[in-house]
């Protein structure tokens, strides 16, 4: 029977163990963590602790992070091993940890990043988070040895000291002992300690009296000093607790058992050969430590009325519909927002009435609460589906709201507004599927991507358009007109005159006949080749002075060369190449060498003639440019490659800052945009849209501005539909938010170059259909001049003068009049933009939202784009 049971457990373990190690081995290495913790803030000589913790027992290669030299080490690390082992109902349960200690001291003032710390668990290398330090102050020599005192008598005490309940103790309050039901409390659990606290582990238990939620505080616990009884101790919120109570009476929030570890020292051990044998100068001595319990009084509510929702607390109700105009079993969107602080997870869902031949679908609700330390804030969204089924005109009543308001101490009664629903007759029934879908599809949505790269930064008034730069830009242009008018018309005048025309082209002609009669020369025939070379040289001259043949004699020539400041010896060199081509024409001797001698003489005549006569128009040119030169024409510590970098790692806090940071030195389109991008991820939307919206100012015919201000904006509680208008005013604004301010300038720049370009073409070209294309041309561009101008002027009207902003209050009562005892109008919610149309009283500010509601809230609950 003994070797069954054997064989049995031999069975088991080989199935079991696998299945362990592949199963819940793996699964306990990922959950292993490495925590470090220091004071966030000592003076110089202040001697500290820096410990780093990590869950488990099954570790190697511990390596601590760089330590900068202004924090000294003293001693460590020393190394200390904690296990404990439960048994609770047959349940069992272990946990261990291993934390390494340091004593360290500050030598100068600053700010130090100790950076993480690194441990292999398993084979697997895990991190701590980093540690920031500030430094500042100096301890005087006094309280340097009462801090030594303390050290060794207080904080870090003799291995096997008492620790007695003045030593260590946790205070337990409540911001109210007195309430209401589902009146919320705050449970704060506070620390003080003159030990060696390194760690504190409680939890609070299940309630059934009250409900209950933890409020979220940093993991990394920062001490402060508090003097109690005449003694300094160290303390800390430890944790912090919102509770509602959920019967009456007294009730008895139990006290709870926390487990302490504090650190002691041996003193029989050497600190120096407690260095080099890991630390073994110090033990850890676990410590519980009772919180007392404390009791509430909770109060009944008064009287409850039939329609009481079970809200407790300060609450507004709103309501929207997508559209006041439908056709029957055409599906509606009502959403219904209710907003404040309170019980609000706890409230019953409001009811909402409709007409008897409407369908009515479940809400939708959106959570959009968050904890805080004055209860549960934030906003409940109802999204509700009714399909009218009938044509007609029909109210919907208002939704009403019955809570208890505790600022008060009494019951309200709140309403949201009433609509009139116009309803056409529809086509046929209608599935609400279509609904669904499309509702899915928006939530599917995500944001496109930052934009990478550099980016051009400026003050917000600083604009290109009408800049003395685009002035000047403007009067260059009329002068390059000016100046090509005046030479095209100049040319016009030229091809006009026959005399003159043929002046210019005289060394055309001349080369032309140069060159025949280099081929003259090749085939031996001398006197064709004589003939030819006196034509040349005779015509050249002739066209080019302007000579009649019957006048073309040595002495004209060489009075015209020299009037027109050819040299003398240039004048002699021409005159020797017509005297030479008429002697060698009848000279005896080498036929071939006589014409290569003519030749080169004839052509080294006219090519200095033509350089001198052109040296002289390029001179004349040069001047020219040179004073078109002169003319004034304008010109046109965290880098955002490192805030893009933060962003790409997920480091969205760190982005925000850093952008942040850039755009205090200037705005820029695309800053606005990747800050609303991080933004987004931190689910901060009303922070989103408002940096989406300064982005969509600067740049308001960027596609993914437009696109992601439309993501951010469906995750706003309120919709507003907007006023009908005009198709033709709609087309317009499109028109004008095409393009930037700068934009539609160098659009009125270009358009006008292109004006001038075709009004020459029209005044000088000698083609018809060239004519009329540089008329209509012409006058179409400066059309779009002007209105590029216009467009531009009214962009800059918009940023100069802006008159959008954000509610960035999570819920605002807009009034009346400007003043908080005015009749409330309607609620709206953070993330919605309004128009500011009065800015004229102190504190407070006129808006128009969308669909035309007018009203007054405060100025505080506002923030301009």
């Amino acid at each position: 029977m003994t070797s069954r049971i054997f064989d049995k457990v031999q069975r088991w373990v080989k199935w079991a163990l696998p299945f362990y190690l592949f199963t819940f081995l793996p699964l306990s290495l990922l959950s292993q963590t490495l925590t470090g913790s220091a004071p966030s803030h000592v003076a110089v000589g202040e001697q500290f602790r820096l410990t780093y913790t990590v869950n488990t027992q099954n570790v190697s290669d511990f390596r601590a992070g760089d330590i900068p030299d202004e924090l000294e080490v003293l001693i460590g690390p020393n190394r200390s091993m904690q296990s404990s082992y439960q048994m609770i109902n047959g349940h069992t349960s272990s946990s261990a940890s291993i934390t390494y200690t340091y004593i360290v001291s500050a030598t100068k003032n600053g700010s130090y990043t100790i950076s993480p710390a690194h441990v292999v668990v398993g084979g697997k290398t895990i991190s701590s988070n980093p540690i920031t330090i500030k430094v500042s102050g100096s301890a005087s020599s006094a309280r340097q040895q009462r801090q030594q005192r303390d050290d060794e008598g207080a904080e870090l005490r003799d291995a096997g000291s008492r620790i007695s309940g003045s030593d260590l103790f946790i205070k337990v309050s409540a911001n109210k002992n007195r309430v209401h039901e589902q009146e919320p409390i705050l449970l704060t659990y506070k620390v003080y300690t003159l030990v060696s606290l390194t760690q504190l582990r409680g939890d609070m238990p299940d309630l059934k009296s009250f409900y209950t939620q933890e409020v979220d505080l940093p993991q990394q616990k920062s001490f402060s000093v508090e003097t109690v009884n005449g003694r300094p101790y160290r303390t800390c919120t430890w944790s912090q607790y919102v509770m509602f109570p959920q019967m009456t009476g007294k009730l008895q929030i139990p006290s709870i058992t926390f487990e302490g570890i504090v650190v002691q020292q041996n003193r029989n051990v050497d600190p120096f050969e407690a260095f080099f044998n890991g630390g073994s100068g110090y033990i850890e001595v676990k410590k519980k430590i009772v919180a007392p319990g404390i009791v509430i009084q909770v109060d009944p509510l008064p009287q409850r009325p039939a329609n009481f929702s079970g809200g407790v607390g300060k609450f507004t109700i709103s309501a929207q519909l997508d559209k006041t105009e439908t056709k029957a079993n055409d599906p509606i969107s009502m959403r219904i927002i209710i907003s404040g602080s309170g019980n609000l997870k706890l409230m019953k869902q409001p009811v909402i009435n409709v007409p008897k031949d409407f369908d009515k679908y479940e809400p939708k609700v959106t959570d959009k609460t968050k904890l805080t330390s004055s209860g549960i804030e934030g906003s409940m969204i109802y999204d509700v589906l009714i399909v009218p089924r009938h044509q007609g005109k029909y109210e919907i009543p208002p939704v009403e709201l019955t809570y208890f308001d505790t600022s008060e101490n009494a019951y309200k009664t709140i309403k949201s507004e009433a609509f009139t629903l116009d309803v056409a007759k529809g086509s046929g029934a209608a599935s609400v599927s279509d609904f669904s879908g499309q509702d899915l599809q928006e939530l599917s949505k995500d944001i496109r991507y930052i934009k990478l790269g550099d980016t051009r930064q400026r003050a917000l008034d600083d604009f290109f358009f009408a800049s003395t730069a685009y002035w000047i830009c403007l009067v260059v242009l009329m002068l390059i007109f000016i100046t090509l008018f005046i030479v095209f018309r100049q040319r016009a005048i030229d091809n006009a005159n026959v005399t003159k025309m043929r002046g210019k082209k005289a060394n055309k002609v001349a080369t032309k006949r140069l060159k025949q009669a280099a081929k003259l020369m090749k085939d031996g025939k001398a006197s064709a080749f004589y003939d030819e070379v006196l034509r040349a040289l005779w015509g050249y001259v002739g066209d080019k002075l302007n000579i009649p043949v019957e006048q073309l004699s040595h002495d004209n020539i060489s009075q015209k060369l020299s009037e027109r400041s050819v040299d003398a010896d240039t004048i002699a060199l021409f005159i020797g190449a017509l005297d030479e081509c008429e002697f060698e024409r009848y000279a005896p001797g080498d036929p071939k060498g006589n014409m290569n001698k003519v030749y080169d003489k004839a052509m080294t005549a006219i090519s200095q003639i033509e350089g001198l006569m052109k040296h002289r128009r390029s001179a004349k040119a040069s001047a020219v440019l040179l004073l078109l030169l002169m003319l004034p024409l304008g010109a046109s510590a965290v880098t955002k490659a490192e805030a893009d970098s933060a962003y790409v790692r997920g480091e969205y806090q760190q982005a925000i800052t850093d952008y942040e940071a850039l755009l205090k030195q200037g705005g820029s389109a695309e800053l606005y945009y990747n800050l609303g991008n991080a933004y987004y991820r931190t689910e901060n939307i009303t922070k989103a849209v408002l940096n989406y919206e300064r982005a969509l100012l600067l740049s308001p015919g960027d596609r993914d501005i437009r696109f992601n201000l439309q993501i951010a904006r469906s995750k706003t509680i309120d919709k507003i539909v907007p006023e009908s208008e005009m198709f033709f005013i709609t087309w317009y604004r499109a028109l004008v938010n095409l393009m930037s301010v700068d934009a539609w300038a160098r659009v009125a720049l270009i358009s006008l170059t292109l004006v001038i370009v075709l009004l020459l073409v029209y005044l000088f070209a000698s083609r018809i259909w060239l004519r009329k294309v540089g008329f209509f041309g012409g006058i179409l561009l400066l059309a779009v001049f002007v209105f590029s101008n216009l467009f531009a002027w009214q962009q800059k009207q918009n940023l100069l003068f802006r008159k959008g902003a954000i509610v960035v209050s999570p819920s605002v009562t807009v009034k009346s009049t400007p003043a908080k005892n005015g009749t409330d109008l309607f609620v709206l919610h953070e993330g919605t933009k309004v128009d500011i149309t009065d800015a004229s009283m102190r504190g407070w500010l006129g808006i128009r939202i969308a669909d035309g509601k007018e009203g007054w809230v405060e100025r505080k609950q506002l923030e301009e784009i």
